[in-house]
C-alpha cells in the first residue's frame, strides 16, 4: 500500500505541503480543489507541480471541488463543473508520469469526487429531495457524465473515485452504482465519515468492494459524531479497514486536518509496522 496526506490548511503553499510529505516519508499528496491554491488554472501549471514532486520523490492525487454538481438543473452551472472535470483530467494526464516513477503502477491515478445531494423542499411533514423527485433527469446527467469522462480519460490510467460523505441517498446509490459499472470509475471509502454516521454506508460499500481503489483513513467516533481524528483517537477498528485496503491494493490518504494529527497518525502506523505484514519495509522511513 501507499500512504499520502491531504492538503492541509496550516500549509499556505504547495512547497510547505511537499516538505511535510517528504519529512514524514509519505508517498503522495492529495491536492484539494476546494483551496484557492489548487483551482483548475493552478493545476494546469504543471511545471511547478512536477518540479517540486520530482525533487521530493512524491506524486499527487486530486480531490475535486466538494461543490461539484454535474446534475445541477441549471445547465450553465453543470456545464461549468463538467468543464472543470475535463480540464482537471487533462492536467492529471501530465502528472501521471510522477505516479509511474514514484508510485505503484497497479494503482490508477485518482480524482476523488463527492456526490452532491442537491436541494430539498421542506413540506410540513417531510423533506423532498429534488433529485429524487426528478430522478430521470438526474440520471440522464450521470449517463452523460460517465460517457464524457470515459472519453476524456481515454486510455490513460486515470480513474474518478466516488467518496462516501454523510450518507448516500438512495438516488445517489443508484447513480454511483451506474458509474461503477465503468472501469473509469471507482469507489473511495472514507472510513471516518462512515463511522460518524453509524456505518450506514457500509452495506453499499461492501457490496461494491471490488471497485474500492482509494481510502481516506482517519479515526472517528459515533457518539458524539466526530471524524478526521488522529489514528488511535477514535473507535474505528483500523486494522480491519487497513487490511481491506491492502487486499484491494488501494491507496490511502491519512486525512486528518492538522499537522499534529497527521504526525500522530504516521507515528501510529510506524509503531505497528511489525503487526501488519502488508506494510512495505521502507514505509515511513
Amino acid at each position: 500500500m501507499q500512504f499520502g496526506m491531504p492538503t492541509l490548511i496550516e500549509n499556505r503553499s504547495l512547497e510547505d505541503n511537499v516538505a511535510l510529505c517528504r519529512e514524514l516519508g509519505l508517498q503522495f499528496i492529495e491536492l484539494n480543489m476546494n483551496f484557492p491554491e489548487y483551482q483548475t488554472e493552478r493545476l494546469e501549471k504543471t511545471d511547478d507541480l512536477l518540479r517540486l514532486a520530482e525533487q521530493a520523490g512524491i506524486y499527487y492525487t486530486i480531490h475535486l471541488d466538494e461543490n461539484l454538481n454535474i446534475a445541477d438543473f441549471n445547465r450553465l452551472v453543470s456545464d461549468a463543473y463538467l468543464e472543470t472535470v475535463r480540464r482537471t483530467i487533462a492536467a492529471a494526464r501530465k502528472l501521471l508520469p510522477l505516479r509511474d516513477r514514484f508510485g505503484d503502477r497497479r494503482q490508477p491515478l485518482i480524482l476523488n469526487m463527492h456526490m452532491h445531494h442537491g436541494i430539498h423542499i421542506t413540506l410540513p411533514d417531510r423533506k423532498v429531495q429534488m433529485y429524487e423527485r426528478d430522478f430521470d433527469v438526474y440520471m440522464r446527467s450521470f449517463t452523460d457524465f460517465r460517457s464524457r469522462c470515459e472519453e476524456w480519460t481515454g486510455d490513460d490510467d486515470i480513474v474518478i473515485a466516488v467518496e462516501n460523505t454523510d450518507g448516500f441517498r438512495e438516488y445517489e446509490k443508484k447513480a454511483a452504482a451506474y458509474l461503477l459499472e465503468s472501469p473509469k470509475f471507482a469507489l473511495t471509502w472514507d472510513i471516518g465519515h462512515s463511522k460518524a454516521i453509524h456505518e450506514t454506508d457500509v452495506p453499499f460499500i461492501l457490496a461494491h468492494q471490488a471497485s474500492l481503489r482509494h481510502f481516506h483513513i482517519h479515526d472517528a467516533t459515533e457518539t458524539p459524531p466526530r471524524n478526521h481524528l488522529a489514528l488511535g483517537d477514535g473507535e474505528i477498528s483500523l486494522a480491519d479497514r487497513l487490511k481491506l485496503a491492502e487486499r484491494r491494493n488501494a491507496r490511502c490518504v491519512l486525512e486528518t486536518k492538522t499537522i499534529a494529527a497527521l504526525k500522530q497518525s504516521v507515528q501510529w502506523l510506524r509503531n505497528r509496522q511489525e503487526d501488519f505484514c502488508f506494510f512495505p519495509e521502507n514505509s515511513f522511513s
